[in-house]
């Protein structure tokens, strides 16, 4: 039977892993085997300097953080080895990143497994599409708002920016009227009528 000491190690493991789930916007899941330590040392820098969180998790941890949170749909992911990447205020970072790498280096064992985005479990596609758009900065520019709106309509908007990426950061201009000439009748007739003349007071 574990020891007081070792159950209390575990509930604040899984205090940790829960707060870190409520305080992110979006986290990504991987099964991180067979990457060499110069690759992980890489990857790791790269997420840290996009702010995103990374570490490797233990899935029996990982399952009672997802049921405080909300997050149980998560627990079919949790499956072999486990990495967890989170971001605290950006959707694609994580998902970007974590792709790229993988389509960099070519890993059959390196894959993604799904994730969640604000608050709501997501597939391996979905993860797929988020990583295709553009930064956090182009895309707030792009979607403005996109973020305040439920989880339908930003998976609508998501896959919108995806398949029309180059045309969604420049608005429709607004059409200008041709300038319409006034008729040459009402363009000779006076400014002014002229004034009448007032005859001066008469000196005393």
């Amino acid at each position: 039977m574990p020891s007081t000491a070792i159950l209390e190690q575990k509930k604040q493991a899984v205090a940790a892993l829960a707060s870190t789930l409520t305080n992110s916007v979006a986290g990504v899941l991987v099964d991180y085997r067979g990457i060499t330590v110069e690759q992980d040392t890489q990857l790791r820098r790269d997420l840290r300097a996009a702010g995103v969180q990374y570490s490797v998790v233990k899935n029996t941890l990982l399952r009672r953080a997802t049921a405080e949170t909300g997050l149980t749909a998560l627990d079919d992911q949790l499956v072999g080895t486990t990495a967890l990447a989170v971001s605290p205020d950006d959707h694609t970072a994580a998902a970007r990143i974590l792709n790229a790498f993988i389509e960099k280096s070519k890993s059959k064992t390196f894959v993604l497994k799904g994730g969640y985005l604000d608050g709501k479990v997501i597939d391996v596609k979905t993860v797929e599409n988020l990583a295709k758009l553009p930064t956090r900065d182009v895309l707030l520019g792009s979607v403005a708002n996109v973020f305040q709106a439920p989880i339908a309509a930003l998976a609508r908007v998501l896959q919108a920016v995806v398949d029309k990426e180059p045309a969604v950061a420049e608005a429709p201009q607004e059409e200008v009227a041709p300038a319409v000439e006034a008729p040459a009748e009402e363009a000779s007739a006076p400014a002014e009528a002229p004034a009448e003349e007032t005859a001066a007071p008469a000196a005393e």
